[in-house]
């Protein structure tokens, strides 16, 4: 198809409305459940009035998080737009709140391609506006989460048994989930210093620090400058296929060492308890065996390799800025051990 069979009113009317309007609601549904649960006050089904008291405790939650997530795919869309690339409008992906997982309320969200990018200039500005748009997002609900932080004993409102401990466990409990920190987090922490900080243990009690740093992370996995993700499109625009292709080797093995000291543990746990010692225990603080789930999504479902554009050709020196730039933003919110137990 030529570049001006689609123009942007044929995008726009080529779309299934009810199925990306049901498909967002129900986020909205099951985004407000994990809010709720998140805040310390999980949802009870009935009756109907007190249910929607308690999923109104998630708004905060459920509205910083879609709000990621919406100007991110946007961002990808409107590129398409511009560069009359025919693709969906977000689906989002709604995750139920299903008792025995830990449910973020959503499995994020994605427009589908409906052709083949046109060129290097499309498939850059298409790779990048995604995580770019989502960055300015995620650092502007930390920024009003550093800066907006409830009083102190707000987390005795949530844990009233630290009132007879004397205080939040410092270090936390065995068995406590906590959360990793990357750049951006900590340039933050140390630019604002806010004295009301909660641990990493129980950051995600606070939904707009807890829905800025999953926007970041989430940042992170799509920048990865591996095969079709946006971070593949913008190595494979930037630097061609060569470089893409041993970029993507080179990140894939990265990840396998990060992630392969956690899984070794893992298994020694269950199968020989006593060998865990054997592993050193700095190998341990900086892994986390989720990589290797990565290594497999990375390997069998995303791909490695990238195909060519219908024009492969160098970008202009602005492009090429921009890109330095996203690359800059994949390094401030990539979390090397995003989720722990203590």
């Amino acid at each position: 198809m030529s570049f001006l069979s689609f123009p942007k009113r044929a995008i726009f009317a080529n779309q299934n409305y009810p199925l990306h309007l049901a498909l967002f609601f129900l986020t909205v549904l099951t985004t407000l459940w994990a809010g709720a649960f998140w805040g310390g006050h999980p949802v009870r089904l009935a009756p109907l009035a007190g249910m929607l008291k308690s999923l109104s405790v998630g708004i905060p939650y459920s509205a910083s998080l879609l709000l990621f997530l919406t100007v991110h795919e946007f961002g990808h869309f409107f590129a398409c737009m511009h560069h009359r690339v025919r693709a969906t409008l977000p689906y989002y992906l709604p995750m139920p709140p299903f008792p025995s997982l830990l449910s973020l309320g959503t499995m994020g969200a994605v427009i589908k391609l409906k052709e083949r990018m046109p060129g290097t200039n499309a498939l850059f500005d298409i790779g990048i506006f995604g995580p770019v748009s989502g960055f300015a997002v995620c650092t502007g609900l930390l920024l009003y989460g550093f800066l907006h932080l409830p009083p102190a004993d707000y987390i005795t409102t949530l844990h009233p048994e630290y009132l007879s401990q004397g205080g939040i466990y410092t270090p936390a409990p065995t068995g406590s989930l906590i959360l990793g920190k990357n750049l951006l987090w900590l340039a933050l922490e140390h630019l604002i210093a806010p004295k009301n900080l909660p641990p990493m243990t129980e950051m995600y009690h606070y939904p707009f620090l807890f829905s800025g740093w999953l926007g970041s992370l989430v940042t992170a996995l799509n920048l990865l400058p591996v095969g079709q993700l946006d971070g593949g499109h913008l190595i494979y625009a930037m630097f061609g296929k060569k470089i893409h292709a041993l970029t993507a080797k080179t990140f894939l093995l990265f990840i396998t060492l990060l992630g392969f000291p956690a899984l070794l543990e893992l298994l020694l746990t269950i199968l020989k308890p006593e060998s865990v010692s054997l592993i050193p225990p700095i190998m341990l603080q900086w892994s986390w065996a989720g990589w290797m789930l990565w290594v497999f999504i990375l390997v069998r479902l995303v791909g490695l390799s990238h195909p060519p554009t219908e024009d492969d050709f160098p970008l202009n020196i602005p492009r090429k800025i921009s890109g330095w730039v996203t690359l800059a933003i994949f390094c401030v919110t990539f979390t090397p051990v995003p989720f722990g137990i203590t």
